[in-house]
């Protein structure tokens, strides 16, 4: 990036924002910092860490010495982000709510905010990078393996990668914490926030049940066997071992039990026994809400993905695009492929786009 530009950062109060301010600052640009207040509810709960991230990420940009502001996007978070997770879990699927956060309020919300400030881009601590070759924007893997997060941006369009900057993208997360440390940022010892981003550290099911009312069933085995009760379907997630107290049976295999399926409409969640029972191994998904982050969707042939942020690239073949839905076939079977995550494309490190599997 040539010349001096005016940059505004999203500032989450983690170290991987308080170091891409820092970066940029460094490098001579006008950096403004923005934390963006993407929920509302339960901001005195226990849970809740939102009062301490905002004074961390002020805290960075004092010492890093720019300006720094408060921005409310809970409404436009409820709307677009909040309503479709709800939407999907009360369905029976598996939504991945940070997927939708990044295209609807980070490169959007957000996005429309830092242009009405003047900014000629914005900046985010995401391990991802960014390559531009004759006027298209390409949206590369992070350096490191182990932190690359291009999975979670695979839902941005041209126009929202030609005002991204991703200065981590480039750099290990140990010398991001080096550079914090070396900074005197107050957060370069500050552990990683998990889970999804409105639920925090607090139980799933506890949050969930304020939400949608739960709906007991039956859980049986593929043949129709009543071996248990669950207490809502929206509770378990494919492949899911913890929590389904299901004893042991004496025509049993022993091993443990995992959910293999559901009966939306019986009402039924199918348990089976093994890791790699066959209902849990697939050869194929099918996906649609396709999005592409490049002009032109990707041409039928052979690519990688995943089918899951945590795993390593899958070989497989794409379909032919046939009214926004595709097929991806592997050569190896697929482990617990979960309606309602993004199955996501690669051409190497290129991340193509992907879509929500069915």
């Amino acid at each position: 990036m040539t010349g001096k530009k005016r940059i505004v950062v999203g500032m989450s109060g983690g170290v991987d924002s308080s170091v891409t301010a820092w970066l940029l600052k460094q490098q001579g640009h006008e950096v403004i910092g923005v934390f963006m207040q993407n929920w509302e509810d339960d901001n005195d709960d226990e849970y809740c860490s939102i009062k301490q991230d905002a004074l961390d990420a002020m805290s960075v940009a004092d010492i890093v010495g720019i300006d720094m502001e408060i921005v409310n996007f809970a409404k436009e978070y409820k709307d677009r982000v909040f309503s479709y997770f709800l939407k999907e879990y009360s369905a029976g699927r598996t939504p991945n709510p940070d997927v939708l956060c990044n295209a609807e309020i980070k490169f959007k919300a957000f996005l429309d905010y830092a242009l009405e400030l003047g900014a000629d881009c914005i900046a985010t601590g995401h391990y991802a990078r960014k390559l531009e070759r004759d006027g298209v924007h390409y949206l590369m893997k992070g350096v490191d393996p182990g932190k690359d997060q291009s999975y979670f941006l695979y839902r941005l369009q041209q126009h929202q990668l030609a005002r991204a900057l991703f200065p981590l993208g480039d750099i290990h997360k140990s010398e991001v914490r080096r550079l914090a440390e070396e900074a005197g940022l107050p957060t370069a010892a500050k552990k990683d926030s998990t889970g999804i981003c409105f639920i925090g550290e607090r139980p799933f099911r506890e949050f969930l049940q304020r939400y949608l009312p739960t709906k007991p069933g039956e859980m049986i085995t593929p043949d129709g066997k009543v071996v248990g009760e669950h207490i809502g379907l929206m509770y378990y997630t494919l492949g899911q071992r913890k929590g389904l107290n299901i004893g042991g049976s004496k025509d049993g295999s022993g091993e443990p039990w995992f959910v293999g399926g559901k009966d939306i409409p019986g009402n039924k969640l199918i348990v089976v026994q093994g890791h790699d029972h066959p209902l849990l191994l697939k050869p194929a998904l099918q996906m649609d809400d396709l999005s592409w982050t490049l002009p032109q969707p990707p041409a039928a042939g052979d690519y990688a993905a995943k089918n899951r942020y945590r795993m390593a690239d899958a070989a497989c073949s794409l379909s032919p695009i046939v009214d926004g839905k595709a097929t991806l076939t592997f050569r190896d079977k697929q482990w617990a492929v979960t309606p309602g995550q993004s199955a996501v494309l690669y051409d190497g490190d290129i991340c193509l786009g992907g879509g929500i599997i069915q």
